[in-house]
């Protein structure tokens, strides 16, 4: 009877291992949005243009998919870095950091509107990200440490506490009641807003970004100690299944979704565009 129940809890694990959760319909390369040191770092909400930057985030373009034009939004440092879109993509909220002579530095959010091709500037990160968010409920990342902005207060949401704690890749799920976050060391993890029914949902999954409220795509990485030497686009859902998305014939990663769309980025610069159901 033991060896029974091992065999069908290891089929059942098996199973969900090998789960399909998306079906990948096709996958392009967009070549005028591939070159070197090219990182993905959003996408509008209907997939209509994709946000890029480089790998230390230096900058900020954005590209259309339809007339394939790249437009330069910033050439500022970190421009790239936590770069906001409205849910109607008409507003974009970017960074601009300046170095100092003194070598200080200073931030500032702009918030650009595509349509009157006007910048608005602003100082604070939080209000900069609730003037497009659409709702009361915002979520920064400050050095590492999360912070819940709500009807004008702030908490910070710490499920494994703070001290030596750093959380990374941080997102509000669509309907604005979970987190996922990474905490290195630990992986990947879902929680409530108040960091309670905290979930493990892949212990090495990295860059997890949202796909819908039960599936978040992301990362899987393997390294010989100084280089990456493979790394696929993964999908997971809040059940524990698992899908790789992509082959060993690129080492893929930074993906982001929005709208049957999921676009990333590989090692050498390349961009492309996953159309999945």
């Amino acid at each position: 009877m033991k060896k029974s129940f091992l065999l069908m809890t290891a089929c059942i694990i098996s199973m969900l291992a090998c789960a399909q959760i998306l079906e990948v319909k096709s996958i392009e390369q967009l070549s005028d949005a591939s070159y070197e040191d090219a990182r993905v770092v959003g996408v509008s909400p209907n997939g209509d243009y994709v946000l890029m930057s480089t790998g230390s985030y230096q900058g900020l373009k954005r590209y259309d998919i339809a007339s394939n034009k790249m437009q330069t939004l910033s050439k500022a440092e970190g421009a790239g870095f936590d770069a906001q879109i409205s849910k109607d993509g008409q507003e974009i909220v970017f960074a601009e950091t300046t170095r100092h002579a003194d070598h200080t530095s200073t931030i500032k959010y702009v918030r650009h509107n595509l349509t009157k091709k006007a910048n608005k500037v602003m100082t604070d990160k939080s209000t900069a990200f609730a003037s497009i968010a659409n709702s009361n409920v915002v979520l920064t990342n400050e050095g590492g440490t999360m912070y819940i902005h709500r009807n004008g207060k702030s908490i910070v949401v710490a499920p494994f506490g703070t001290e030596d704690k750093i959380y990374i890749w941080s997102s509000l799920s669509p309907d604005q009641s979970k987190i996922c976050y990474h905490l290195g060391g630990k992986g990947t993890y879902v929680c409530n807003l108040d960091g309670s029914n905290n979930q493990l949902v892949g212990r090495d999954l990295l860059c997890p970004q949202w796909y819908n409220n039960n599936i978040i795509i992301g990362t899987h990485e393997r390294d010989n100690g100084r280089f990456v030497t493979a790394a696929s686009i993964v999908a997971y859902n809040l059940d524990g299944a698992v899908q790789i998305l992509t082959n060993n014939d690129m080492i893929a990663t930074d993906p982001y979704a929005a709208d049957g769309k999921i676009v990333f980025n590989t090692m050498d610069g390349k961009t492309y565009m996953m159309t999945v159901k």
